[in-house]
């Protein structure tokens, strides 16, 4: 025997083994924090980057409407991971529902929840996809349904309790020891060895209560437990919240600090309206000294811009976290498709990339702007920075945009121009641009291949037929999804004209030619080929994270005709109106028609087409008379007749029709008052923080008062209990829906009618805000008895615009600070603000306050 050989055959044995393990673990394991607090690759010492969703299919409410549904949690899962590498998203992230998996001891269970939870982790890393992990949510598992009687420690002892109770806090201990050791059965990897695994957050916003040597030494002890496993990795903790404590946090063993954002609150139970971005400035740390100080890194666990169905505002939060010193973030949270019909999941939230295309498209383009914004750069101050390197983005049309020379991407219909259209190697859009004209409502996307050849994707169009973000249930649907055929013309050189299409996804059997460069186009994955383009597709080598003939979309569900259309609520007489209306339906759509009552007769006006879901048509001049204009709109199909409002089968014509529904618009003389706000109607879209005292009240049959009262101006928030005070109630209702088409550069005064409640006069701030989020107001003095208070628009002024909703967390600034240092523009107005609080004197502002507000009128 030679043993030379042998021990040779040895050493390279062991050789590879050990090779095999670098390479388990990753090349890129760990990330480490450095001297400056700086997450960085351990292979290239580069800054990490990394941006994406949370995702919570694998648990709680999620996992058991699928079940309820029969589905395929797994299959589920794959279409929507697929839909994270068309939007390029790069990080994963969530909060365990450690109540499901853990006993009472803190033993992981190994259920069903974990083994789908894993096979979620192994898809995602086979797409690359990074993820930071959060072991203890402390959370039940009920919302938006009642808590289950989960095994779990957290069940037992709640949040409160788990931060305090000796044996909590070891449950917790063995719990996050026997996590990280846990071994992806479809890896066979460790989660503490994970490689795309690149951080741990200990748990999900615990709110501390203790004193720092109390919260410093439960904190150590977490991490000790986490790092008796061998793990490198970092470890973050909440810092959010209780801020007062960020010492503490700061100089006990973790690596950074996570964050979130509200902006714009949650739970408002209906769309906000208006211009938001004020609400996004920028994201103000008060202890950020405390931070760098102690070298710590950060990043964001959740943000989102509740209750808003724009897409302005993801753009703008990413800008607003890079400046902040933010790495990586994760928006919260992204539905699953078989739920998104329906948004139970988070009725505050709503994003999926089947059902909120341009919203979707704006976090694909907040992930170039976390790759492509230098970390701690100033970009000014709005709305100056609404236009930063490649980057664009606007509240009036609601776009945002990325326009770097290669790659296009944009939220809505656009007039930008490409910086060079042959350079460009991806577009990913919604709507109109100047190189696509797409009929459709789905996002689509365009990439190159090669010269001349590109691979073409289209999602099917979504329909929004009832505000997502109210009282939802897996019985309402909010959103159907509908299978046409759209009209689509592409603006590229290299295609040229009679360019070859031909389907590419599973039973996809297309195969035509354009017409010079239009086509007609249903959802599905096409490859597109210039007329003279020898191109083999079985020879192409795949740069792509996703499989070249992939396509995952959620199939049709339009089961019978729907119709969405809000009537304009108040019309000028002298001025021009339009009505619009959004119709899809499983049959075929012959007419759609407006029926204007007149007299004791109707006026028809058909709707005309814009495509395939949009109808419009000019109300004519002679029923644009003072008084009440009353209609409905009639969908006429190859197999039945809806009246609208209501879905009603047959038409006004029939002679037992019965309902007596109808929309409404109130035809006002030119020279008329403009009423800006009624309590009787517009207090429910108030926005202001919630009080039981607060509330309408009915003071005749025709008359109602919107009344607040307030114990104090100031209230020591818990969470940040070294906060400044800020003596100030304010609240805000924008009025630019309810105004219509009203003119309001013919108007010089604002008449409030208010009184005191209590015995003492009150000071009520008023004022206008433009759509810019400049504020112009004046102080009134209220009374005990109701009176209209005159203002003339001349002597408003400059005042304070206050970021309402108010933002989460709490120690986000609470005034706008903007950069506009013009006039007040009345056709810019947009809401009115109340403010409770300026120049009240100092004895007062923690005195009660009380007031009640009937009218507010434009004269």
């Amino acid at each position: 025997m030679n043993l030379k050989v042998n021990f040779s055959l040895i050493l390279i044995a062991l050789l590879l083994l050990t090779s095999g393990m670098i390479a388990q673990s990753g090349l890129k394991n760990d990330v480490y924090v450095d001297e400056e607090g700086v997450m960085r690759w351990g292979n290239n010492n580069e800054e990490v980057h990394g941006f994406g969703v949370n995702y919570s299919a694998p648990f709680a409410h999620a996992f058991r409407s699928a079940q309820k549904k029969g589905l395929d949690i797994k299959a589920e899962i794959d279409k929507d991971i697929y839909h994270f590498s068309r939007l390029n998203f790069d990080l994963y992230r969530i909060h365990v529902w450690d109540t499901e998996i853990s006993d009472e001891e803190g033993n992981l269970l190994e259920n069903e929840n974990l083994e789908t939870f894993d096979y979620l982790l192994s898809e995602l890393k086979k797409r690359d996809i990074n993820f930071v992990i959060t072991p203890i949510a402390y959370w039940g598992n009920g919302w938006p349904e009642p808590n289950e009687n989960t095994p779990g420690f957290s069940n037992k002892y709640g949040k409160e309790n788990s931060l305090t109770d000796p044996e909590a806090i070891k449950a917790q201990q063995n719990y996050l020891e026997q996590f990280l050791n846990h071994v992806n059965p479809y890896t066979g990897i460790a989660y503490k060895n994970e490689p795309n695994l690149i951080a741990f957050e200990v748990s999900n916003e615990p709110h501390h209560r203790g004193t720092p040597e109390e919260v410093k030494d439960f904190i150590n002890k977490m991490l000790a437990a986490m790092r008796k496993t061998g793990t490198r990795k970092p470890i973050f903790y909440n810092v959010s919240h209780s801020i007062q404590l960020a010492d503490t946090y700061f100089t006990s063993n973790i690596d950074g600090g996570t964050f979130q954002w509200y902006p714009t609150g949650l739970g408002f139970q209906q769309e906000l309206e208006g211009n938001l971005l004020p609400n996004v400035n920028d994201y103000d740390i008060p202890f950020e000294d405390v931070i760098e100080k102690n070298k710590k890194a950060k990043l964001v666990y959740e943000f989102d811009a509740a209750d808003v169905n724009k897409s302005y505002m993801y753009p703008a939060m990413a800008r607003s976290f890079r400046e902040a010193g933010i790495q990586i973030a994760t928006h919260f949270a992204y539905d699953p498709s078989f739920l998104a019909y329906a948004n139970t999941e988070y009725n505050t939230h709503y994003m999926n990339l089947n059902y909120t295309p341009h919203k979707a498209l704006a976090l694909m383009i907040a992930s170039e702007i976390f790759h492509e914004v230098p970390m701690g750069k100033d970009m000014g101050t709005y709305p100056e920075n609404l236009e930063f390197g490649d980057f664009k983005i606007s509240y009036k049309g609601d776009i945002a945009s990325y326009n770097s020379g290669d790659t296009f991407i944009y939220t809505n219909s656009n007039t930008l121009k490409p910086k060079d259209t042959s350079e460009l190697q991806k577009i990913a859009g919604h709507g109109n641009s100047e190189i696509v004209k797409y009929e459709g409502k789905g996002a689509y996307f365009l990439d190159k291949l090669d010269e001349g050849v590109s691979r073409l994707e289209v999602m099917p169009d979504p329909i929004l037929i009832k505000d997502p973000f109210g009282s939802n249930s897996l019985e309402k649907t909010v959103a159907v999804i509908s299978w046409k055929e759209n009209k689509m013309k592409l603006n590229l050189n290299e295609l040229g004209e009679n360019f070859k299409i031909s389907g590419l996804n599973e039973e996809n059997t297309v195969a035509m030619t354009a017409d010079g460069n239009s086509f007609k186009i249903s959802p599905g994955t096409y490859l597109l080929k210039s007329a003279t383009k020898q191109f083999d597709l079985a020879e192409y080598d795949n740069r792509w994270n996703f499989e070249i003939n992939a396509f995952e979309a959620k199939e049709s569900t339009v089961d019978k005709t729907y119709l969405v259309h809000e009537p304009t609520k108040n019309a000028s007489a002298e001025n021009e109106l339009k009505i619009a209306a959004t119709v899809v339906s499983n049959n075929e759509i012959e007419k759609v028609e407006a029926w204007f009552k007149n007299g004791n007769t109707y006026e028809t006006v058909e709707l005309q087409a814009e495509n395939n879901y949009d109808y419009s048509a000019q109300v004519p001049d002679n029923l644009l008379k003072n008084g009440f204009l009353n209609y409905r709109i009639i969908v006429s199909t190859n197999k039945d007749t809806v009246t609208f409002p209501g879905g009603v089968a047959g038409s006004p014509a029939d002679w037992d029709f019965h309902s007596e529904a109808h929309y409404e618009t109130r035809i006002l003389k030119k020279d008329s008052p403009v009423n800006l706000f009624n309590a009787a109607k517009d207090s429910d879209k108030m926005v202001i923080g919630w009080s039981h005292k607060n509330n309408v009240i009915p003071i005749n049959e025709n008359e109602s008062e919107f009344q607040v009262k307030i114990d104090s101006l100031f209230k020591e928030d818990v969470e940040n209990m070294n906060a400044d005070p800020i003596y100030d109630y304010s609240f805000r209702y924008n009025f630019l829906k309810k105004i219509g088409n009203r003119n309001l550069s013919d108007k010089n005064k604002l008449v409030i009618t208010a009184r005191a409640l209590g015995e003492q006069p009150e000071k009520l701030m008023v004022a206008l805000v433009m759509d810019n989020g400049a504020s112009f107001g004046k102080l009134i003095q209220l009374t005990g008895e109701i009176k209209e208070i005159e203002i003339l628009l001349k002597d408003l002024k400059p005042v304070k615009t206050v970021t309402l909703p108010r933002p989460y967390p709490g120690f986000l600034p609470y005034y706008f600070d903007h950069s506009y240092s013009g006039d007040l523009k009345i056709e810019d107005v947009e809401s009115i603000q109340f403010s409770i609080g300026p120049d009240i004197e100092q004895k007062k502002l923690q005195k009660p306050h009380a007031i009640g507000i009937r009218n507010v009128i434009l004269e």
